[in-house]
């Protein structure tokens, strides 16, 4: 494995982690609100929790790839990884 690759993965994984505490801190605010607001919350966090899932997926087959799909692979991550920010920066915004 090369450094290259090793240093790509390991902030894919920090980012993920990031990922989960903000979600984390989004359900805490989701706990608070009313009811009516806490249902299309939970929705959203879902949907976020579903993105985070795939990214973790990418995550997972690029550490198991071999060197030759691995570049292949990064650009289904990093797909994953575009649609999972965006989906999170759309949902922090409504809360």
């Amino acid at each position: 494995m090369t450094d290259k690759r090793k240093a790509y993965e390991e902030k894919l994984d920090a980012q993920l982690k990031e990922w989960n505490a903000q979600i984390a801190l989004l359900k805490a605010r989701a706990d608070n609100a009313k009811a009516e607001a806490k249902i299309e919350y939970y929705k959203t966090i879902e949907g976020l929790q579903h993105k985070e899932d795939e990214a973790r997926v990418k995550l997972h087959e690029l550490k198991t790839a071999g060197d030759e799909a691995w570049d292949d692979l990064k650009t289904g991550a990093e797909k994953a990884w575009a649609e999972f920010k965006a989906a999170f920066q759309s949902a922090a915004s409504k809360f």
